[in-house]
C-alpha cells in the first residue's frame, strides 16, 4: 500500500519480525488499536503480535503504560517524550522485543494546546528509540490512518540492519 511514508507492506513487515525472531506490541491512543489490527490482518501474525493497549484517557497512559504522571500534568498526552514511553511501556508490560506508539489530536478539537493533526509516533526496541513528529492534514479517519501508517513505517525503518539514527 502506497502511503505518505512510502510503500508500507505489512505483510513483508510481519515476515521480517518473524524472520529476526522478534514480537511487537503496540501502545494506542488516537488510533484506537488501528495499529493491532492492522498487523494481525496479515496471517501468521500471531507468530509475532504479543498484543496491544489502548490507553485513550490520558490517566490510563500512566496506569497502564508507565508514562510519568508529571510529564503528563505539565505537558499533556501529545508530547514526543509520552511517545517513548508509551512505547517503552508496552514493550516492557506485554513481554515484547518492540514497542510501538502513537498519541496525538485526531479531531475535531484541538486538544492540550495542540492544533489538529499533530501526532507523535514512537518505537522503542532493541536497537534503540525512535520518535517522530507529525502534522497531519484532513478528518479524524485520515490522520487516524495516516497515523497508523507512519508508526508502522518507522518500525520497519528501526527493524533494517543498519536503521536511520
Amino acid at each position: 500500500m502506497s502511503t505518505p511514508y512510502g510503500d508500507l507492506d505489512v505483510p513483508a513487515l510481519v515476515g521480517a519480525l518473524r524472520a529476526a525472531g522478534a514480537t511487537v506490541a503496540c501502545a494506542e491512543s488516537l488510533t484506537g488499536g488501528l495499529v493491532t489490527a492492522r498487523l494481525v490482518e496479515v496471517p501468521g501474525a500471531s507468530a509475532v503480535v504479543r498484543g496491544g493497549v489502548v490507553a485513550y484517557a490520558t490517566e490510563l497512559k500512566a496506569a497502564l503504560l508507565g508514562v510519568d504522571e508529571g510529564l503528563l500534568a505539565e505537558h499533556g498526552a501529545v508530547h514526543p517524550e509520552v511517545a517513548r514511553q508509551m512505547a517503552h511501556g508496552v514493550r516492557t508490560r506485554l513481554g515484547a522485543d518492540w514497542g510501538t506508539a502513537t498519541t496525538g489530536v485526531a479531531g475535531p478539537d484541538p486538544q492540550d494546546g495542540q492544533p489538529v493533526g499533530t501526532v507523535y509516533v514512537a518505537v522503542a526496541g532493541p536497537r534503540g528509540d525512535a520518535v517522530r513528529r507529525l502534522a497531519l492534514e484532513g478528518d479524524r479517519p485520515a490522520v487516524r490512518a495516516g497515523s497508523v501508517d507512519a508508526v508502522l513505517a518507522l518500525l520497519a525503518e528501526r527493524l533494517r540492519p543498519d536503521p536511520p539514527a
